[in-house]
């Protein structure tokens, strides 16, 4: 944890708070229902506490925060209609993303994915985890690009981030990264190919990945998770 107190402006400030807490809580060193303290976090790094607080809204907006009147902030637990909601906007956007991709791929475009592949893989050897959570937003990112729709990875970065933390502990746990890999091996083939529905098929077959993780997850600690209204 930082433990500095160096003074920062506030739009600086706002970014720091926001850059860090981000990285604590999807990499699970908070976990869910942690509470978290705004004067605390402002006496860490040495700002006023409307940074913070202005970190804490970000957050929230990206469903990692629970902000409640009179009421400690907290780590949010898993939501299943959040999750839901974040899996059915990415699957829309990025289906139409990997129709597109197919049809415009190029052999640049080709040659890029390979080597998306190749660094995935030199990750998968050390096991690093962290690596390849950089590397999988870089593959769709790349995919967006070949698509001529480089726009659409803002919604898709925006509903990935709300899931991201369920894929870490997927991952960290049961170790699901050789057939993450091999998703992205599938759907790399099919747009070099020039198979806009093949790819689509193999980008949602990818995205199903998660339902038994979730499953597994709920098993272990339903803590974590809300308690949904109907």
């Amino acid at each position: 944890m930082l433990e500095t107190t160096q003074p920062w402006d506030r739009r600086t400030g706002v970014d720091l708070v926001t850059n860090h807490l981000y990285d604590e809580i999807v990499s699970l060193r908070l976990l869910p229902g942690t509470k978290i303290s705004e004067a605390e976090i402002a006496a860490r790094f040495g700002v006023s506490r409307q940074p913070v607080r202005d970190a804490f809204t970000r957050l929230a907006n990206l469903d990692l925060l629970l902000i409640r009147p009179q009421k400690a902030t907290e780590v949010r637990r898993f939501s299943i209609k959040a999750i839901e909601k974040a899996r059915f906007v990415r699957a829309a956007v990025e289906a139409e993303v990997l129709r597109r991709a197919a049809r415009q791929c190029d052999a640049a475009g080709a040659k890029a994915l390979d080597a998306a592949l190749d660094r995935q893989r030199a990750v998968l050897k050390k096991s690093d985890y962290d690596a390849f959570g950089v590397l999988d937003y870089e593959f769709h990112k790349l995919l967006c690009g070949i698509a001529g729709v480089d726009f659409a990875f803002d919604v898709i970065q925006t509903e990935k981030a709300k899931v991201d933390r369920l894929c870490t502990l997927g991952l960290s746990k049961e170790d699901r990264m050789p057939q993450l890999i091999d998703d992205h091996a599938l759907i790399a083939k099919q747009v070099t190919d020039g198979n806009p529905e093949e790819a689509v098929a193999a980008g949602m077959l990818h995205l199903s990945r998660l339902d038994s993780t979730i499953a597994s997850i709920r098993e272990r600690n339903d803590a974590y998770f809300e308690i949904d209204e109907d």
